[in-house]
């Protein structure tokens, strides 16, 4: 083999092994993306059936209701437009409460319910997730929220 094609070889499995490093990368990231969906989005049938996602708004008032093993809880979260009922097994967070912003982490069931893995509460008093700010918001003028901007890395 000659200089010159020993060079192209080496180039171009530099280029093969890059490729494929690239390709796992995205592969990697695409599989954390969880999108932000609204209830609005999740009643107009936008947010999908086959992977996790966010779902986040206020809890609806009267809506929680605690299972006799401690643990697992139901509530509806609300945009004011749309609710989605929500179930989670596991300990909610301290600043957790009726009427105050969430925002779950899971997969939407057949049954229409939302089965939270993680639930996400306020931090303080002025804070909400801008996520559930900006869908409460779009809900309340009667605007469909877009998916524009949605994406974010799972942490």
């Amino acid at each position: 083999m000659t200089p010159r094609g020993k060079r192209a070889a080496v180039i171009g499995g530099g280029l093969a092994v890059l490729a494929v490093v690239v390709a796992l990368v995205l592969n990697a990231f695409q599989s954390n993306l969880v999108f932000f969906f609204s209830p609005t989005q999740i009643a107009a049938n936008e947010a999908p059936r086959d992977r996790s996602f966010r779902v986040g708004g206020m809890v609806q008032e009267g809506s929680l209701q605690r299972a006799a093993d401690g643990v697992t809880v139901r509530f509806v979260v609300t945009d004011t437009a749309k609710t989605v009922p929500v179930a989670y097994k596991g300990l909610l967070p301290d600043l957790f409460q009726e009427g105050k912003g969430v925002v779950a982490q899971g997969r939407l069931g057949p049954d229409g319910v939302f089965h939270a893995d993680q639930v996400l509460a306020k931090h303080d008093e002025n804070y909400m997730p801008p996520e559930a700010a900006d869908a409460i918001q779009k809900a309340q003028h009667g605007e469909m929220p877009s998916l524009a901007g949605t994406m974010k890395p799972q942490q």
